[in-house]
């Protein structure tokens, strides 16, 4: 295929690749700098577009990774990179002193809302949390998996709902 003819199937892709260029920038301004950068890297890749693949994919492609690559490239230009030879410890954990006050609260509301769960519920739980699997459950409980699933689900969804002062 001649640049020309490539040229001109890359323009006929221009008016579908615009509404993906603004999804991934979600600015109009930026998607039309990332669509003039992904037609012009096809442009100067042609001789590695095969004739009879999806030229549409291909483009595609293209713009998803130089959208990655543009990225990328802006998080490390905004990341702060202390080169001083002053060595502060900020948020170091070496002197992070906690109040274990509020943890043993935590700690205590949750052992009480486990212990608050019917026994059918808290048994799989309980085994669950400390590591066995579905069927290790199922097997010492003499119950099928799909039970073991169930009542662990409803043993987490009463737990969620009776504290619910500690989500976010």
């Amino acid at each position: 295929m001649t640049a020309l003819e490539f040229g001109y199937k890359i323009e006929n892709l221009t008016s579908s690749l615009k509404p993906y260029a603004l999804k991934l920038t979600k600015d109009g301004e930026e998607a039309n700098d990332l669509l003039q950068e992904t037609v012009f890297k096809a442009y100067n890749n042609r001789d590695k577009f095969q004739d009879g693949t999806n030229l549409k994919a291909w483009m595609y492609t293209i713009m998803r990774n130089t959208f990655i690559t543009n990225y990328q490239r802006m998080v490390r230009r905004n990341t702060f990179i202390d080169t001083t030879e002053n060595n502060h410890f900020i948020n170091s954990t070496s002197s992070v002193i906690e109040n274990g006050a509020q943890g043993n609260f935590v700690m205590n509301d949750i052992q009480a809302a486990i212990g608050a769960l019917k026994d059918m519920y808290k048994v799989p739980f309980t085994m669950y949390f400390r590591g066995f699997k579905y069927h290790e459950i199922a097997a010492k409980l003499n119950i099928p998996i799909g039970t073991v699933k169930n009542r662990i689900h409803i043993a987490r969804k009463e737990l969620k709902k009776g504290l619910k002062v500690y989500a976010n």
